[in-house]
Formats: structure tokens, sequence, C-alpha cells
């Protein structure tokens, strides 16, 4: 993520010199941990998690379990990552519904902390997980902030309680009290509150908050903050702790390039876990926190199982088998390669998804200049073909390209890449589908990988090998007959092949005449 970009790049590089050591000493360890430390303060962890972090870290590093290891560097980077999980939170925390519904989600946090938003992201979630969530307008003293509410449920498909216009007019304690009646009458399951906040931390907002919830009774109170204000942010979250106190916290903003440290200190902090975060600022990019994965993420490590579980929602397992099919068949077309892009954009951010895979953080300046855009050119250009032309690129000549062009506003060039990208991918996904390995243009065959299309390799020629003309002539004849060749008897003779050995063949008139002839006579 981009929050820890800066951290992770610096954890990266701390490790690659770690690597290249056999073994560890004393002082190989403490420059580690020094460098580990002088990282996470950059990053804005808050000193007291610091401290306890890196003294962890070197406890466990100087003791026998690295050195018994085989590769203790490895070792190393695996306790860094167990001790970061641990500052995360250590296991995933669910949501804690209640027996009889409603649940009553609370919302907390700082104005600009992103809780509005992130009610209409948590309630389209909930909603998918087949709930009916109710968002509760009950911030009625930032401006049009009741009006923003809307806007989010209707683009995320819920229900929103707003009987006050806000901007300063209504008691919200009231509304936040009579949204629980509305939600049992019209038997909605999950009523998330938005509460209102303020530029800091004040006894007003405090004691406006407390009688919010000691209104409604919740069953969490989710504590949201901006994991791009700093050291500020464990301060807040103290602040609101004593307080209001609440039993989670969402981070939000996580998509950011701020050093956003801070938000790994919360946690350890407060002693409370981290529940969602939100990556982005559409109504889709929000997931559940696993520690264990953001510490991959951190460390550069990857986040495989969350890249899973986003094809899983994204691909139908039955639409996959039939592609498969059509793979196999070579029935594959461009209106299926246009199919199957707009199935990953659905996944989300393309340069997000990539940045879950291993070692992807050596890669960020080509992560950087990827355009995601190019996909919404190539659905343009797929779009702009006819329903034969699509069925058939072998139809696409030169005409018809051109006139593609014009209808999607690219060059006639880029109608020719799209093209020879898809004949590629074709080919490639026929191989795949045989049991072949497929060769990547510009990368050669892997080695010991069988390809799928391979030709069968072609048996030698059989003939004779000598330089000598008249040799030659003589075993390749003797071949044809099936008769042995002198040559594959015991070796003797002259060294012009008149033979000198017992019951060798005598030599033939071709021979006689090509030793005159390279004699001069």
């Amino acid at each position: 993520m981009a929050t820890f970009g800066n951290l992770s790049d610096r954890l990266s590089e701390t490790f690659k010199n770690l690597r290249k050591k056999g073994s560890l000493s004393a002082s190989d360890v403490d420059g580690t941990v020094r460098e580990i430390r002088r990282a996470l303060l950059d990053a804005d962890v808050a000193l007291d998690v610091v401290k306890e972090f890196t003294g962890k870290v070197r406890e466990r590093a100087l003791s026998d379990e690295v050195n018994k290891a085989l590769n203790p560097a490895q070792q190393v980077v695996q306790i860094v990552n167990d001790e970061l999980v641990a500052i995360l939170g250590g296991q995933q925390r669910r949501l804690e519904f209640a027996k009889n519904p409603p649940t009553v989600i609370m919302l907390a946090g700082l104005q600009g902390a992103g809780k509005t938003t992130l009610a209409g992201k948590l309630a389209k979630w909930l909603a998918k997980d087949g709930h009916t969530p109710l968002l509760v307008a009950a911030d009625l003293q930032r401006p049009n902030a009741v009006t923003q509410l809307s806007v989010v449920a209707e683009q995320a498909g819920v229900a929103v309680y707003a009987p006050e216009p806000g901007n300063g007019v209504g008691d919200p304690v009231r509304v936040a009290r009579d949204s629980i009646a509305y939600a049992k009458t019209k038997q909605f399951d999950t009523v998330i509150v938005d509460t209102a906040g303020r530029l800091g931390v004040d006894a007003e907002l405090m004691k406006q908050a407390s009688n919010i919830r000691k209104a409604v009774n919740p069953d969490e109170v989710l504590f949201v903050i901006d994991a791009m204000i700093g050291q500020d942010a464990v301060k807040t979250a103290q602040a609101f702790q004593e307080g209001v106190d609440f039993t989670g916290v969402v981070l939000s903003k996580l998509d950011g390039d701020a050093r956003g440290g801070a938000a790994l200190s919360v946690a350890s902090v407060t002693g409370r876990p981290i529940i969602f975060a939100s990556t982005g600022e559409g109504l889709d990019d929000f997931e559940p926190f696993h520690p264990d994965r953001m510490a991959s993420r951190i460390l550069d490590l990857g986040d495989i199982l969350t890249l899973i579980e986003q094809a899983q929602q994204a691909f139908d397992e039955d639409e996959a088998r039939a592609m498969a099919e059509k793979f196999s068949t070579e029935t594959f077309t461009l209106d299926d390669f246009l199919k199957q892009m707009q199935q990953l954009r659905n996944m989300g951010s393309i340069k997000k998804m990539m940045g879950m895979l291993p070692g992807m953080g050596q890669m960020k300046q080509q992560l950087d200049s990827f355009d995601e855009r190019e996909i919404v050119r190539t659905e343009a250009i797929i779009q702009s073909m006819t329903l034969a032309e699509r069925q058939n690129s072998k139809l696409l000549n030169g005409s018809r390209r051109l006139r593609i062009a014009r209808g999607s506003g690219s060059t006639v060039t880029e109608v020719n890449a799209l093209v020879n990208r898809f004949e590629q991918a074709a080919k490639m996904m026929k191989t795949v589908a045989k049991g072949g390995v497929p060769q990547i243009p510009g990368m050669g065959p892997i080695p010991g990988a069988r390809g799928g299309g391979s030709k069968k390799q072609q048996p030698k020629k059989k003939g004779s090998k000598s330089g000598n003309p008249a040799k030659r002539a003589t075993e390749n004849a003797a071949l044809a007959s099936g008769a042995k060749p002198a040559s594959a008897g015991a070796p003797g003779g002259t060294g012009f092949g008149l033979g000198g050995a017992a019951g060798s063949a005598a030599p033939t008139e071709e021979e006689l005449a090509s030793l005159q002839k390279f004699l001069g006579r």
C-alpha cells in the first residue's frame, strides 16, 4: 500500500543487505535492529512501540532459534514479520453481530477522517454479505453532511434515515435513538450511525459522542482514523478511548502517500483491534483488516490470499470453466477477450493487485508508470468492431482496421498491437489448456518445460560424414543397399581409403577416378 511504501522500501533494503551474510554475529544483529528502528521512526511509528518492537526482535534474533537455522537471514525476516503482526493486532477480529437484530454500529472520529464515505463502504460490504443495513444521518453539524450521506447511500444501494436537514439544525442524540425503532419497524438488521466530528478533540465532541453511545447502546463502536495524520493519530485514539471508548479501529486513506506509520501504533497503544481498512475513494475500496497479510505487504512478501479472494468474487466459476474449454478448442474470440478484461477490471485497481505479488516492491517505478486507462482504450477498440470481426479476427484487413481506429479514437498502429496481443494470448492459453508451458515473448523457452505445441524432434539423417567425396559416395551407396559400410568395420587401409585389411572391398572405379583427379593425373 502507498501509505507504507517508504517503510517497506527501507525494510526491504535492510533485509537485502542481511541476506548477503552466511552467518550472523551480534554486531550484524545490532546493525539490522538499528536500521529497523530508524525506518520505523521515520515512518512516524510511536516511540514506545518502536522500543518494544526492536527489543523483541533483537532478543529473538540473538537466541538459539536463529543460531540453529540453516539460513539465519531468512529467520530474522520471519521474526520481524511475526513481531509486525503482533503490533498490528495479532489475530483478525470480525464484526460482532447482535443476537437479536438490529446490530448497531456507531462511527466516531475527527472531521475529515472519512466517516461518511466509510459508512457507505461498510453498508455496501454488509449488503453483499446478505445483510440489510440502514445508514443514520446523526452528523447534523457539518455543512451538507446529511446530503452527502444520502448520496453515498444511493450509490451503495442502501436505505438512509435522515429526518433532520442538518447544517446545525436538529438533535443528533434523538435522531440516533429514533433510528433504532425505525430499523425494527422496517426490519433492517444493521444500523450504521454516522456521528459528527471536529477539527480537533474537544469536550463538546466527546460529550455528544458519549450521549449518542448511551442512547443507542451500540454493539460496535468503530473509531475511524486517517492513516495520514502522523503522530496525532495515536493522541486522538487515546483521547477517544478515554472519552467514548471504542471496540475497533478502521484505517482510512491507506492509498495516500504519507508516511502513515502512526497507524501501526494504534492497535498496540490502545489495545483495540483494527477491523477494516479503506484503500481508496470508491465504495468497493474497502476490505477486512488481516494483520498477517498487512505485515506481508509491508515487508514486500506479497498478499496472495487477498488476491485470490478478490479473484473469486470477480470471476464466475462456470464461466471460467466455459472459457477454459474455449481455449482448448481454439474458439477463443475477441468478445471473450473483452469479457476477461472487464472481469479483471471488476477486481479493482490492477496496480493494487500487482502490488500484492511478492517482490513487486522492487518494481515500484514500473508499477507507477502503468496506465490503467489502457484497458478502457482496449475496450473501445473491440467495441468498435462488428460482431463478425470479433468472432473472426482474420477478417480484419487494412480498411476494416482503419474504420475501427476512427471509431474508437485510436490509431491503426494501436489496433494492430491489440490484435497481435490477442493472438499471442490465445496461443499461450491454448498451450496451457493442453498441459504445456507457454513461451512468453521476450523470455524464450522455459528450461525443462514441455511446450504444448512443440514439434517432434526430427530423426537425424543417416549418411556418411566423410570429407572424402569418393569414400562418402561409397558409404552412402552401401547404406542405401543395406550393406555394412567399410568404415563401420575394423579400422584399416591406407590414408586414401584404398583398403589394406584382409577381406576389405576393392576400390571402385569412382574411387580410382577421384584418386587420379586428386593426384593431378
